[in-house]
């Protein structure tokens, strides 16, 4: 489970609907399960079931801005829930949403969840030199990202 939710996190659902979207996720999972051929690992064929999952949740036009809790005030964040840990998620997060849907999925499977480009090509469903590509233009963009962020920091 935590490997869904860091993924679909850094696909770009939100954080007040990552666990509703990773229950999705789980839906899918155990509807196509007898599906499952065991040509990637199951990590890879899930991975592929977030990118779908994901991206239809950022084409919903409607998304929750409000997260319910069983008490006021009460923050039940899945993860470390210290002030620079959620300000480097945060600073990842909005540089990871200038890629696109494919460089975005080859860079989060291949840097962040450090799946091989053959697993990455597979899951993702393009030719390994494509992946291949567009990694290296995610990390080009990542990194000019990155810097050009540095610079309006600097200049505050």
């Amino acid at each position: 489970m935590p490997y869904v939710w860091r993924v679909l996190r850094r696909l770009g659902v939100g954080e007040s609907d990552v666990e509703d979207v990773t229950q999705e996720v789980f839906i899918v999972v155990l509807r196509r399960l007898a599906d499952f051929e065991g040509r990637s690992s199951l990590r890879t064929w899930i991975y592929g079931i977030c990118i779908r999952t994901a991206s239809d949740y950022r084409k919903r036009a409607h998304r929750r801005h409000e997260r319910a809790t069983d008490s006021p005030g009460t923050d039940i964040a899945v993860e470390d829930r210290s002030f620079a840990a959620r300000e480097a998620r945060a600073e990842l997060d909005a540089i990871l949403s200038v890629l696109d849907d494919d460089k975005r999925a080859v860079f989060v499977l291949y840097e962040i969840e450090q799946l091989d480009m053959n697993e990455v090509a597979t899951a993702i469903g393009c030719p390994l030199q494509t992946a291949y590509s567009r990694l290296h233009a995610a990390r080009a963009r990542v990194v000019e990202e990155a810097q050009r962020r540095r610079q309006q920091g600097g200049e505050s």
